[in-house]
């Protein structure tokens, strides 16, 4: 009995593990015709937006770069960088004994003009007139004179020709006086002679020509300045910029008008509003990049020249849109690609039509619906029809919120 007992133990033990190595094989069997698993996604459609993510950096609009038109030396520097200046603030005063010299020269030389000149001319002028009558009534006296036969005739005519000398020295004061009255060419010389020294000694003040801030200063007092020299560096107020160079395979998808969003590194937790006001008509051929201007309006108080800012310019928006990630597309070109749909457990290559495009995700515009399934290896090596199981792969979305996320290009 022992003998046989022992020998039946060892008859149901063989059985059982043939019976376990059996459906091994028939699981393994069965798991080959179901084909290989690999990861996939569930295409969804939900909200996208599509932006072009960059950094650059706060410029004004325009600069103004203040120098001094005259050679001169700095006595006084009013103003340093980071200031706020309004036109006709001064910047900086120059020495300038020789230019209040020649406004002096020329105040004196048109006041003796209008206080020593013009009354001397007036007074000559009344002198001749006096001669010119006293003349005139000795001619007529010997006229008279020479008809009553009293005097020769040759003593008539040198008082005729004294009469004449006379007169002209009358019409010579008269011009003279003339020339001499307010207004005349010659106090309008003097006086534009004063306008020039005067023009010339206000030209060693520096002032401020536009509003803005000081951004730079190259001129201390003792220092010797000369015309083409720039002294002082101005931001203009109000008009401010962020200039981002992009690379410029983001070109397509650019244009002006974009809204953007700018943070600056130095404030991550106050964001303001942009938008895109110029794109450079050319490309950076060392760097591959595009030069775009973002128009800030209205500028933060704490916008700095120079700071270093992020942007996020949104470039495409869809409310609801069948979104794929980029490993499950084989672009073939620009607008499609290739990918592998999986139908009842069977991978099917399928040409799709592409919209927004991004870093992580690209929209499907047409040969996708929701709800169908796409392997996450568009290259991998499959038949046509071969059958394969697909392991769900989570996409970059909150399942929870559905809330909808930004499509980032570099």
């Amino acid at each position: 009995m022992p003998i046989q007992s022992h020998t039946m133990k060892r008859t149901l033990f063989f059985i059982a593990v043939g019976c376990l190595a059996f459906g091994a094989l028939g699981w393994a069997l069965v798991q080959k015709m179901r084909g290989p698993a690999l990861a996939g996604y569930e295409v969804t459609a939900r909200p996208l937006v599509q932006t072009v993510v960059a950094t650059g950096r706060v410029a004004a609009v325009s600069r103004a770069q203040v120098g001094s038109p005259v050679t001169g030396v700095v006595v006084v520097r009013r103003v340093q960088e980071g200031d706020l200046v309004q036109p006709g603030d001064v910047l900086a005063v120059l020495r300038a004994d020789d230019l209040e010299a020649a406004v002096l020269e020329a105040q004196a030389a048109l006041a003796q003009l209008q206080q020593s000149t013009r009354p001397q001319a007036q007074a000559s002028l009344r002198e001749a007139e006096a001669r010119l009558a006293q003349a005139s009534r000795e001619a007529q006296r010997r006229r008279d004179l020479f008809q009553q036969h009293m005097i020769t005739r040759e003593t008539m005519e040198q008082a005729i020709q004294a009469e004449t000398i006379s007169r002209t020295a009358a019409e010579q004061a008269l011009l003279t006086a003339r020339s001499f009255v307010t207004g005349n060419p010659s106090e309008a010389a003097a006086r534009a002679r004063v306008a020039s020294a005067k023009a010339q000694l206000a030209k060693t003040t520096i002032r401020a020509e536009v509003a803005g801030t000081v951004l730079t200063r190259n001129a201390e007092p003792g220092d010797l300045v000369q015309p083409g020299r720039i002294l002082f560096e101005i931001a203009r107020s109000g008009d401010t910029e962020v200039v981002v160079p992009l690379d410029e395979k983001n070109l397509e998808v650019l244009a002006i008008g974009q809204a953007a969003v700018c943070i600056a590194d130095a404030y991550p937790g106050r964001p303001f509003p942009a938008k895109v006001g110029f794109i450079a008509p050319s490309v950076d051929p060392q760097r591959g990049t595009v030069e775009v201007r973002l128009t800030v309006a209205p500028v933060p108080g704490f916008l700095r020249q120079g700071m270093t800012v992020s942007v996020n310019v949104e470039t495409g928006r869809r409310g609801r849109a069948i979104v794929v990630p980029n490993d499950a597309l084989a672009v073939t070109d620009g607008n499609h690609a290739a990918l592998w749909l999986v139908v009842n457990g069977r991978a099917t290559r399928r040409q799709v039509q592409l919209g927004l495009r991004g870093l992580t995700q690209t929209e499907v515009t047409a040969g996708l619906r929701a709800g169908e399934w796409v392997l996450a290896d568009a290259q991998a090596v499959l038949a046509q029809g071969e059958r394969v199981r697909v392991v769900a792969t989570g996409m970059t979305v909150d399942p929870a919120t559905r809330k909808e996320l930004p499509v980032k290009l570099d």
